[in-house]
């Protein structure tokens, strides 16, 4: 069965998207959303670098609702527009389509704070949303849950990001929402009380569910390191004295103590936070399980450019895409990792 997909969004995770929709037999790319009136009526392939894919990008929402696809991959960035990228996703839902999306993150595994809507809409609509990526997303919630599944006891489940950012090229979460290149007394907007547990905390609430742990609290913990000297990275120019390394945990408490945890460790340099966890290979995803017995898994990133950054935004396409078919069958409703069977790369082998 060949189902229907529209594009929304042609930004760093959408360019991927629309490579993977090319690479399914399976799916037919028949819409593309732009939200830059400089990219409407370009060819969908040229925004991602690609050769033509005969779709012509539109700025025109309903015009692509009424193609009334299967699915939506919906890539366009919420983390400065929530509210607007809610409105979104209750539009397209109400409309009949199923979406895959990337944000916003808090969506994966959502507290009840603001998913009523959606949920509302995809019941009024008959369909289905699942909001994922690789973090949050497949590093940690099916990669640790399937961990767990050979051991004989749990004491903490630990999943940590450990990249350098140099070449993510995405000032606005960079330099807005990070804070890198700021003053070290500047706290930024990912810092601020309450956003890590925001963004985070679907990622340790989900993990208690599905090992049935009940958490008492969710606690933030930060640290950061200045730049020694000036210098440049893919988003632009980093200051010396400004914050240019970023530490931060997001723990799930029981008994007075961490038992489920995301950690993330970011760089603009390699040199920076020697002390702090390094990474395998160029950059990682790593699943650390303490109980009987000991596990460490790590999930090395490379792309085919030779680069970390470009692998995991590749990751974060590819796991939307290839659950379209699983997301489209699926009943109505709001969707996490826990609800769905075994995604795999069917069909993608050369």
């Amino acid at each position: 069965m060949v189902y229907t997909v529209v594009q929304w969004g042609t930004g760093n995770v959408g360019r991927n998207t629309l490579a993977g929709i090319r690479a399914r037999p399976d799916l037919e790319l028949v819409g593309c959303y732009v939200s830059n009136p400089g990219k409407a009526g370009k060819d969908a392939g040229e925004l991602a670098g690609l050769d033509p894919l005969g779709v012509t990008a539109t700025g025109d929402a309903d015009a692509l609702l009424a193609l009334r696809p299967d699915c939506v991959v919906y890539t366009s960035m919420a983390d400065t527009r929530i509210f607007e990228a809610l409105d979104d996703l209750s539009r397209i839902l109400r409309s009949g389509a199923n979406i895959v999306s990337s944000s916003p993150v808090f969506l994966q595994y959502p507290d009840g704070s603001l998913d009523a809507p959606i949920r509302e809409a995809a019941l009024a609509g008959g369909s289905s949303i699942w909001v994922n990526g690789i973090d949050p997303g497949f590093a940690n919630d099916w990669l640790p849950l399937a961990l767990t599944g050979i051991s004989e006891r749990v004491d903490e489940v630990r999943c940590l990001e450990v990249l350098n950012y140099a070449t993510y090229d995405q000032g606005t979460v960079l330099f807005d929402i990070m804070g890198f290149g700021r003053p070290m007394d500047e706290v930024p907007l990912l810092l601020q009380p309450g956003v890590l547990t925001a963004a985070w905390g679907s990622v340790v609430r989900q993990l208690a569910a599905g090992l049935e742990v009940e958490l008492e609290a969710i606690e933030e913990w930060y640290t950061r390191l200045p730049a020694p000297e000036a210098f440049e990275v893919a988003s632009g120019p980093v200051g010396k004295g400004t914050a240019a390394a970023l530490r931060f945990e997001v723990r799930g408490m029981r008994h007075g103590r961490p038992a489920i945890v995301l950690e993330h460790v970011t760089r603009l340099r390699d040199d920076l936070g020697p002390d702090w966890p390094q990474p395998a290979g160029r950059g990682c995803y790593r699943v650390e399980v303490k109980g009987e017995p000991n596990y460490t898994l790590d999930l090395q990133l490379l792309g085919g450019d030779g680069d970390h950054n470009t692998a995991g935004l590749k990751a974060t396409a590819m796991r939307l895409v290839n659950a379209v078919p699983t997301i489209v069958q699926a009943p109505p409703g709001l969707l996490t990792a826990l609800d769905l069977p075994l995604v795999t790369g069917r069909g993608l082998m050369a």
